[in-house]
């Protein structure tokens, strides 16, 4: 079980305040995470193969072909204020 102390360490980390009620809660819904992973640690999972995906992905993404790129002026057009080489944007610090 992950301690009190544990949760409130992790919580000044990520700069979360936390109420009492949120503590006690965190505490118990993080231990149940732990205890599920230690489970898992304790399959026998030599002959399993490492996977990204529980099921097979084939063509998840179209096939990657050159074509012509929209012309400049076409990028360009809704600027409201397109440079000679690109889009011109304000100084920072400039009003």
């Amino acid at each position: 079980m992950i301690a009190r102390e544990q949760v409130l360490h992790v919580a000044r980390l990520a700069r979360l305040a936390l109420t009492e009620e949120e503590v006690e809660r965190m505490t118990e819904e993080l231990s149940s995470i732990l205890e599920h992973i230690e489970r898992i640690g304790e399959l026998d999972l030599d002959d399993v193969e490492p996977t990204s995906h529980v099921v097979d992905v084939e063509n998840v993404l179209r096939a990657d072909v050159p074509r012509p790129s929209l012309p400049r002026e076409k990028a360009l057009a809704p600027a409201p204020d397109p440079g000679p080489a690109g889009f011109r944007v304000p100084s920072p610090g400039a009003s």
